[in-house]
């Protein structure tokens, strides 16, 4: 569906999987890890366990991402009879900072920079996401996490949260993100309209 772009004041975007190479990012982090056990998954494996164990983490009482991340991790263990050491945990959890852009990510935002106010809403920790926003081209308007609402989408208090911080109606806000379980679905509820990429 065609959209008009006088219709809205605010683009907000997913992160990881969105503006980062998310799986990218997983992958070379993780598999040196899984070989150092003996385990080798193929892509549609790895992922399958990673989403299952990462969704049933985060529908549990809060914890930061960076714990997240270990606890999937561990799930990885249990589920293929290893045990991964504090440095092949603090490895994983570190690799974030080195996840890349997406190759049309940057030059996406600086075009829009000019005609938007742009945030992020992200199920990350402030800390982590500030080591991506290293790799990113603009200075966002807002950022906010799932450590500062203390809850992952696809809850709607995140998205909530950027009416009120940004001063916009769900109307005037245009959500751009890869994840339909995470974000199209939540923030439709909301009235929010959105732009699937499809990674």
């Amino acid at each position: 569906m065609p959209l008009n772009p006088d219709d809205y004041s605010v683009l907000t975007f997913d992160c990881y999987g969105t503006l980062i190479d998310w799986a990218d990012g997983i992958a070379t982090a993780l598999r040196p890890i899984l070989r150092a056990h003996d385990v080798e998954l193929d892509d549609e494996a790895l992922f399958r366990h990673y989403v299952e164990f990462e969704r049933d983490v985060e529908a549990g009482e809060y914890i930061k991402y960076r714990e997240v991340l270990g606890r999937v991790l561990r799930r990885f263990g249990d589920r293929f009879g290893f045990t991964p050491t504090n440095v092949e945990a603090e490895r994983f959890v570190g690799s974030v900072r080195n996840w890349p852009c997406f190759p049309d990510t940057n030059e996406a935002l600086r075009r829009l920079d000019g005609a938007f106010r742009l945030a992020v809403v992200s199920n990350v920790d402030d800390g982590l996401f500030h080591d991506t926003a290293r790799h990113l081209g603009v200075d966002f308007d807002d950022v906010i996490t799932a450590e500062q609402v203390r809850t992952y989408k696809p809850a709607l208090t995140p998205f909530e949260t950027t009416f009120t911080r940004l001063g916009v109606p769900p109307n005037r806000l245009l959500h751009v993100a890869q994840s339909v379980y995470h974000d199209v679905n939540p923030a439709g509820r909301l009235g929010i309209d959105c732009v699937r990429v499809r990674r």
